[in-house]
C-alpha cells in the first residue's frame, strides 16, 4: 500500500507564440473539475488522492486534454509551460474575480508577483505528530525539489538570472515560518499570526512546504509541498514525486530522522538556523538549481545540490524498489544528466534562440508529449 498522493497543477492559457491570455472565468463556468486563481490568466486542477502512480499519471493528462480541446473552441488557443510571465505582462493585474475580497488584498498586496504557475504535490499523512516531523524533514531538502523542477528563468522576454524565477520572487507568507515541533505548537503559531493579520486567513501560510487539511489548523491529513515550479512533463513530475514518498516512507521507518534531533548544528540555535539556512539554501537553489553551492542540514557543511540529490536518491532507492515503485523513480537521473526545464532553455538561449522562439518551442513540445502519453497510456480517454 502507497502514500495517497494527489496534486494541484497551476496552468497558463494562451496562443502558441507565447502570449499568455487570460481564460479561466469562461473555462471554470464551462468545465467541471477547474477553479480559477486571482488573476485570470492562469487556472488549476486537482487529482484525486490516489496511490497508484499509473493512475496518477492519467489523472494528471486527461484533464488537460479536456481543457486543451475546450480552449480550442474559444479561439486558437494553447496551453503554456513555464512558471512566471516567460514573454511579458507583468505590469498589470488581471482579475477573475473582481468581488472577492480575498483576491483584492492579494493584488493590492502582492501585484503580479503572485501570478505565477507551478504544482503544489500532497502527499496523505493522517497522524498529526508523523505530519510535523515530515514537514519538518521535507521542508529542509525542500531547495532539492525546486533544483528538479524549476522552470522559470524567463520574465517579460528577459532573462532574469535565476533558474526558478517564480521562487526568487515569491512572497513567502509569513516572513518567518518556524519549524513546527509539535502539533500544539503549529495551532498556537497560526492562531497568533491570524489575530495579528500576518495571515488573512488559514489558507495565507505561503511557504515551500506547510500542513494541509480539511479543518486547518486543527484536523491535518496531508503535507502539502507547494516549492516546485510547474513540471509540464507527467514522467518528470512523478519521478519528483517518487523521491518524495520514498523519502517519507524512509522517515517512518526511522523516528531519528528529524532535523531538530539530528542536525549537528548547536542544539540551544538550532531551530532558528535551520530556518535560516534553509531560506538561504532556497533562494540559492532559485538562481542556479542543480548547480548551487548549498549548505547540509545535517552537517553544516557545503554541498552541490545535484550531489545531495544523488545522495538522497541513493539512499531511498532500496526503499522505493522495496514498495515496488522504484521504477517511477529512475527518471530523476535523466534530469540529474540532462538537467532541469530551465537550464534546457537557458542552453538554448546560449545557441542563439531568444526567448519566444525558446517557449515556442516548449510550448510544442508540452502538447506533443502530452498527446503521446495520453495515447499510449491513458485510453481510452475520458471526459
Amino acid at each position: 500500500m502507497l502514500l495517497s498522493k494527489g496534486f494541484e497543477i497551476e496552468v497558463y492559457t494562451g496562443t502558441s507564440q507565447g502570449e499568455i491570455v487570460g481564460l479561466s472565468d469562461r473555462i471554470v463556468a464551462d468545465l467541471d473539475g477547474f477553479v480559477r486563481e486571482p488573476d485570470s490568466r492562469n487556472v488549476e486542477y486537482t487529482t484525486p488522492p490516489l496511490g497508484g502512480y499509473d493512475r496518477l499519471l492519467c489523472e494528471l493528462v486527461r484533464p488537460r486534454r479536456r481543457l486543451r480541446e475546450y480552449i480550442q473552441t474559444l479561439g486558437n488557443y494553447t496551453l503554456i509551460p513555464g512558471s512566471t510571465l516567460s514573454l511579458g505582462g507583468s505590469q498589470q493585474f488581471y482579475r477573475s474575480d473582481p468581488h472577492n475580497p480575498y483576491h483584492t488584498y492579494i493584488e493590492k498586496t502582492y501585484g503580479t508577483q503572485v501570478v505565477t504557475a507551478s504544482v503544489h504535490i500532497n502527499i496523505g499523512i493522517s497522524n498529526p505528530e508523523l505530519l510535523m516531523r515530515a514537514c519538518r524533514l521535507v521542508r529542509v531538502e525542500a531547495p532539492l525539489f525546486l533544483a528538479l523542477s524549476a522552470a522559470s528563468p524567463f520574465l517579460d522576454g528577459e532573462v532574469t538570472g535565476y533558474h526558478s524565477t517564480r521562487w526568487g520572487v515569491f512572497p513567502q507568507t509569513p516572513a518567518y515560518v518556524p519549524l513546527f515541533e509539535s502539533h500544539a505548537h503549529h495551532i498556537q503559531w497560526v492562531e497568533s499570526q491570524l489575530q495579528a493579520g500576518t495571515m488573512q486567513n488559514v489558507r495565507h501560510l505561503w511557504s515551500s512546504v506547510r500542513p494541509n487539511g480539511d479543518r486547518r489548523p486543527y484536523n491535518l491529513n496531508r503535507l502539502e509541498l507547494r516549492i516546485c515550479d510547474l513540471v509540464v512533463d507527467p514522467i518528470a513530475l512523478l519521478a519528483i514525486t517518487a523521491l518524495l514518498e520514498a523519502r517519507l516512507w524512509q522517515l517512518m521507518g526511522d523516528p531519528s530522522l528529524d532535523p531538530l534531533t539530528m542536525s549537528e548544528l548547536p542544539e540551544q540555535t538550532r531551530s532558528q538556523d535551520l530556518v535560516e539556512l534553509t531560506q538561504a539554501n532556497e533562494m540559492a537553489a532559485a538562481r542556479l538549481s542543480l548547480e548551487a553551492s548549498l549548505v547540509h542540514w545535517r552537517t553544516g557543511q557545503k554541498i552541490l545540490t545535484r550531489d545531495w540529490i544523488e545522495e538522497l536518491y541513493q539512499e531511498v532507492w532500496p526503499v522505493a524498489k522495496q514498495k515496488g515503485f522504484s521504477c517511477f523513480l529512475l527518471p530523476v537521473k535523466k534530469i540529474l544528466r540532462e538537467g532541469n526545464e530551465a537550464q534546457r532553455w537557458l542552453k538554448a538561449i546560449q545557441q542563439g534562440m531568444d526567448a519566444q522562439s525558446t517557449m515556442q518551442k516548449a510550448i510544442q513540445a508540452m502538447e506533443t508529449r502530452e498527446a503521446e502519453l495520453a495515447r499510449n497510456l491513458c485510453q481510452p480517454m475520458v471526459a
